[in-house]
């Protein structure tokens, strides 16, 4: 039986987004939030990760789904992504994942927690969730959908779910270009 790694510090449980951000969140991206949550905890996971995000995305959401080349590459990237709950990640499990923070995605900069795993997300997961916001409202939207935050995490090539996608064999620049052309 697989043992999570322990902890050097109290686990804290992963938290919803920010309250000012739950009324921008479509049913579907709410359960999407809601699987990655349990999914955290499950894995014994300090923190909600893009990863944690892509794998309840593909499991809820259809649209998300079909934004992938066939059903073949999206049974590649939930293999991978099962894998990492069974082993696959455990390298990620005492790390904080930083790959939005000043580099793709303005949002985090000056704006995250003294300590980023104080807020239960990573800051590369809730600045993947602002920017997906930001892209349904600037094509006038007032909710964002699962594909906004599909592409947005495809487009940070430093993410976890970058990560994943790519080992999949899913060229992530061809993923989100997809996604920004529907």
């Amino acid at each position: 039986m697989h043992r999570p790694v322990p902890l050097s510090q109290p686990f804290r449980q992963p938290v919803a987004p920010r309250a000012e951000l739950a009324p921008l969140l479509t049913p579907s991206l709410m359960t999407v939030v809601t699987g990655a949550r349990r999914r955290a905890l499950r894995d014994g996971d300090r923190q909600i990760d893009t990863a944690h995000l892509l794998h309840a995305l593909l499991e809820s959401d259809p649209e998300a789904g079909a934004a992938f080349e066939g059903d073949h590459q999206l049974a590649r990237v939930l293999g991978y992504l099962v894998q990492r709950s069974i082993g696959y990640g455990l390298r990620w499990q005492r790390s904080v994942e930083n790959s939005g923070t000043g580099r793709l995605l303005p949002a985090v900069r000056g704006a995250e927690p003294p300590d980023p795993r104080a807020s239960g997300w990573s800051p590369a997961a809730s600045a993947a969730l602002e920017e997906a916001f930001r892209r349904a409202a600037e094509r006038g939207e007032a909710q964002a959908r699962g594909v906004d935050l599909l592409a947005v995490i495809a487009a940070d090539p430093g993410s976890r779910a970058a990560e994943v996608l790519r080992r999949a064999g899913v060229d992530t620049d061809a993923l989100a270009t997809r996604i920004g052309e529907r």
